[in-house]
């Protein structure tokens, strides 16, 4: 799609489409053909789906939906993000556009100005809103979904499907995502259940992408540039590397820490790279020399992608211990002013705690590591002064790939697998992408660089073919939950419930035609309530009155056109119409003088309610997947008395109310401890060690039963009882054919015990043999249970003690990560 046409000028474009011209006037840069078509598409009141690489500017659409907004006083736009790190940044993103006045803030843990114009917040804040039809919803214009494909997350892609069914039919929907290879299906699936989407597909980065293998001391393109655009054919060097003779033929020398180039890697040919390693094994360069190498070749800042924790830290020690600065005096000085700066208000013993001076240090040499073990404080720091360019070199887990805006020159991979908690796995074309697609700054670089360093068995094949697969198949992990499966039965009843879940993204991959039928349905309940309302009658049921006369029509009919039949059935069907004039001529419409007025109404709704009913009778025949596993969840919660009743006709008890406001993965858990009075009697402190237990994940390793060090008394009775009433609900689930829950776990239950009493950072840190990241992450899950308890638990004391523990735990530099 294009942003112009032959014969159409600027100023054509500019009165048909005078929001984007204005919008885009605004911009740093001018915006590309994909970003004008999303605009345009959005002008003319469409609903997009955007798929492009990483780093091409998908984000400018969705800022241009809350332009439009903005355009009318009372219009709001939502702006939705995976996780709170991508929520805080674009939130300070649009308040410098905005202003503070105007943007808002709500990640569960954080609420800032939640009745904003704009507000940002992650996906589980609006599922939540739609289930508890909020007044916030009122004047929603458009929501945008950044990275909407993570609805392929195992554990949390539910909510994106959720969100997208239930958001009303006039709000516009900007869906953001990476570059998938079924982004028609996942824009043809948008398209049947919120109508009027078009989808726009960029291929193309914005700067382009240099790929290169470090082998040695030597930095080799990847690709044979002879090999021409429309076939990328492997460096032969490289291929020869892997072997133990070195052939003479093709010959791509690459770049050496002797060259002083400032335009990145130089390319030619002749012999040098061949003939170094042939026939001999290639000594990997430590990371201090790699470093110091893409310095001198004005390949700096990078990000080195280190696939753990203990591997980032370990690399900027590393670093560190080889003496080498990337920084002059007057950034040495910025970058302890910035960081004392948005650390001030931190208790010093806490600060020392968390290795704050050798932190400092590190980031004053232009070094740091990035990811989640850190304190949420010390990663905003980094992100702001790497996107400064004062930080240069950067270690960081995956986690850094996951959409937080921080674009470097390079970037270099130092393996090309990982382990993924049971074994090492290759890395998938689709996560090579989101890496890579860091490296390129639009504006500031003329290309981006991807290094890949020389490991003994690396294939370069088997790299070219990551490097040249830029896309990945989106598939839906949706699932009905026990909470989903509540709210959806309270607003619409069980059938409609069903036919909604027929309309998720996982039906429309098993059986594509089921979504088309189910939307059909629903168009069609719609125009069957408005004919409803039409016939209503202040005399009596109208539906009722013209019920019989359609049957009083139907059997007449039938007696004039059948054939021969006996005479017992012409007697009965004399005697059924006889009665059935009776009961028409005594019923009070029989008698109103609109009633022909009402009758043709009715008509039109008998005649499409037939039809609808043939409808749901296909829908019943297709596959059904997601709504059998509904039934499944629905038998389970029947089983528990918090359904009651038949068909359609059942009904949500007082506990199946109570789990209506219940999130997370262990929700029905949490509902029935409620409504057995498992906990009550708790003090805080303990609550708040109860709470961790049903939202922390141990590593696999960990014990998830021990009792060991757990706070003794009310809590041990309360965690026992807990775990019973969980093999209880596990074996319920099992009977229904469902998966389960985790078992829960109390490996963090002391250290949240300690801390929910006032006990030390130090002290609670070495309980939890935790990183203080991971501690303040885990803290904040808890802290989203205690406030729903706080909400909905039926015992005014135990309601009472969650606030107590949520004052308890939200303090130090838990309350300052969470501002």
């Amino acid at each position: 799609m294009t942003a112009s046409r032959s014969g159409y000028s600027a100023e054509e474009d500019a009165r048909e489409h005078p929001h984007t011209a204005a919008f885009a006037a605004a911009q740093q840069f001018a915006l590309d053909p994909f970003q004008v078509a999303a605009c345009h598409s959005l002008e003319r009141g469409r609903s997009v789906l955007v798929a492009a690489p990483t780093g091409a500017g998908k984000t400018v659409v969705g800022e241009f939906g809350i332009h439009l907004a903005m355009q009318t006083p009372s219009d709001k736009a939502f702006y939705t993000t995976p996780i709170k790190a991508l929520s805080n940044q674009k939130f300070r993103e649009l308040v410098e556009v905005y202003g503070a006045d105007q943007v808002g803030l709500l990640t569960g843990d954080t609420n800032i100005n939640g009745n904003a114009r704009i507000v940002v917040m992650t996906t589980e804040v609006l599922r939540n809103m739609l289930y508890a039809d909020s007044s916030a919803l009122d004047h929603l214009r458009y929501v945008i979904m950044d990275e909407v494909h993570y609805l392929a997350d195992r554990f949390r892609g539910a909510v994106w499907e959720e969100v997208i069914i239930h958001l009303p039919a006039a709000v516009r929907l900007i869906s953001l995502s990476a570059t998938v290879s079924n982004a028609e299906e996942f824009g043809d699936w948008l398209d049947t259940v919120r109508g009027d989407t078009d989808v726009i597909v960029s291929e193309t980065r914005p700067v382009p992408l240099e790929q290169h293998v470090l082998a040695g001391d030597e930095l080799l393109p990847l690709f044979d540039d002879r090999s021409g655009a429309s076939h990328q054919q492997v460096n032969q060097a490289l291929l020869r590397l892997g072997s133990s003779s070195g052939g003479r033929g093709d010959r791509n020398r690459g770049y050496s820490p002797r060259d002083r180039g400032s335009r990145g890697p130089r390319r030619g040919h002749d012999a040098r790279a061949e003939s170094r390693f042939g026939g001999r094994r290639i000594e990997r360069m430590d990371r201090p020399h790699v470093v110091r190498m893409l310095e001198n070749a004005n390949l700096l800042p990078a990000i080195f992608f280190i696939f753990s924790r203990v591997g980032c830290d370990a690399a900027v020690q590393q670093v560190r211990r080889s003496g080498l600065r990337l920084t002059n005096a007057e950034e040495r000085a910025e970058i302890r002013r910035v960081a004392n700066e948005r650390m001030h208000g931190f208790d010093e013993n806490d600060l020392i705690v968390l290795g704050y001076g050798e932190w400092l240090d590190s980031l004053e040499r232009g070094i740091a590591a990035h990811h989640a073990g850190l304190l949420p404080a010390f990663k905003e720091i980094i992100e702001v002064l790497f996107k400064r360019k004062l930080v240069r070199v950067v270690f960081a887990t995956e986690t850094l790939a996951l959409g937080i805006n921080m674009p470097a020159r390079t970037v270099v991979l130092e393996k090309m697998d990982k382990f993924n908690g049971e074994a090492r796995v290759p890395i998938t074309s689709g996560e090579y992408t989101q890496f890579t697609g860091r490296a390129g700054r639009r504006g500031i670089d003329v290309e981006g660089h991807a290094v890949v360093q020389w490991s003994p068995g690396l294939d370069p094949q088997a790299v070219a073919s990551l490097a040249s697969r830029r896309t990945y198949p989106l598939n839906s992990s949706f699932r009905p939950t026990y909470n989903m499966a509540v709210n959806l039965i309270d607003r619409f009843g069980r059938e409609r419930a069903r036919e909604i879940l027929e309309s998720s993204f996982a039906q429309f991959q098993a059986d594509r035609a089921v979504v088309g039928l189910a939307r059909k349905v629903r168009d069609a309940e719609e125009s069957l309530a408005g004919y409803r309302a039409s016939m209503a009658c202040e005399y009596g049921d109208f539906t009722e009155y013209s019920a019989i006369r359609r049957e009083l029509t139907d059997l007449e009919k039938k007696g004039r056109t059948e054939g021969h039949v006996s005479r017992a059935i012409r007697e009965k069907r004399a005697r059924k119409v006889e009665s059935l004039r009776t009961r028409m001529k005594r019923h009070p419409c029989h008698s109103c003088p609109d009633r022909e007025t009402h009758a043709r109404w009715a008509e039109r709704y008998w005649k499409l309610k037939r039809e609808t009913d043939r409808t749901r009778r296909q829908i019943e025949t297709r596959t059904g997947t997601v709504a059998r596993i509904f039934d499944r969840v629905v038998d389970v919660l029947e089983a528990v008395s918090y359904v009651r009743g038949t068909g359609d006709e059942i009904e949500l008890t007082e506990a199946g109310r109570t789990m209506q406001r219940i999130y997370g993965e262990r929700d029905l858990l949490v509902a029935e401890a409620l409504r057995l009075g498992l906990w009550e009697g708790l003090d805080a402190p303990s609550l708040a060690a109860m709470a961790c237990c049903l939202v922390y994940e141990p590593r696999r390793d960990e014990a998830t039963d021990g009792s060991r060090g757990l706070p003794r008394g009310k809590f041990l009775q309360a965690w026992d009882k807990t775990q019973t009433l969980w093999a209880q609900l596990d074996d319920l689930e099992q009977d229904h054919r469902l998966p389960g829950t985790e078992q829960p776990s109390a490996g963090l239950a002391s250290a949240m015990h300690a801390w929910a009493r006032g006990v030390s950072l130090d002290r609670v840190l070495q309980d939890a043999d935790m990183a203080a990241g991971d501690f303040v992450r885990w803290t904040k899950q808890t802290i989203d249970l205690l406030d729903q308890l706080s909400i909905v638990a039926p015992d005014i004391a135990l309601a009472r003690t969650a606030r107590h523990a949520l004052d308890g735990v939200r303090r130090g530099i838990v309350a300052y990560s969470s501002m």
